[in-house]
């Protein structure tokens, strides 16, 4: 079986290092870069991300990224976002004024309603019948934001609860977004990581 690239999108924010261990770990290639060249030569990609919405976007914006990501995600180019990754893919945030996402999932990022902050442990619970998350039902994940991205139901692949229900994971065709830290979430964390690639590369 071939073994698979993935590029790491480096736009400057994010914690490649533990992403890329954890992918090596699985016994895939890693290309960490921002050039579009070396990551069209790549299975699938993957947008980290730690910190605030805006400059997140400022950051795509200045490394010439936005219309890249779009267009790869328009031909079926396989692309997964993790924390303020997922929340990029979509249409927009309040957090800090109004700013526009890359706009790839419906729906928009809101601080959480009951709670200041989600941060540690928390099992994920499944939404429908998805393959690549189904073996993950009630899995715990490590968590650590204080906004969450509503989606539309039919995006919604995994919730968690504090005292509110959220979306954790979204998926529209090629392009899912988890929350957690599938890298800082140990052995569950791992599987479900390595499903997610398996699944959207078959």
């Amino acid at each position: 079986m071939k073994r698979r690239t993935i590029g790491i999108v480096d736009y400057g924010v994010g914690n490649h290092t533990s992403v890329r261990q954890t992918l090596h770990g699985l016994d895939y290639r890693c290309r960490t870069s921002s050039e579009p060249a070396v990551l069209d030569e790549t299975d699938l990609l993957i947008l980290p991300g730690v910190g605030a919405f805006a400059a997140a976007m400022d950051n795509l914006h200045q490394h010439n990224l936005v219309d890249y990501l779009r267009e790869r995600s328009r031909v079926g180019h396989p692309v997964v976002g993790l924390c303020l990754g997922m929340q990029l893919l979509a249409d927009s945030s309040d957090e800090h004024g109004l700013t526009a996402g890359l706009g790839l999932i419906p729906g928009s990022v809101r601080a959480l309603r009951q709670e200041r902050w989600h941060i540690g442990w928390n099992q994920i619970e499944v939404v429908g019948e998805d393959s690549m998350f189904r073996p993950s039902d009630r899995a715990s994940m490590y968590f650590n934001h204080s906004y969450v991205f509503q989606a539309p139901t039919e995006y919604q692949a995994c919730v968690a609860r504090v005292r509110d229900v959220f979306p954790v994971a979204v998926r529209r065709a090629n392009l899912v977004g988890l929350q957690f830290h599938p890298e800082k979430s140990q052995d569950a964390g791992r599987k479900l990581l390595h499903d997610v690639v398996e699944g959207l590369c078959a």
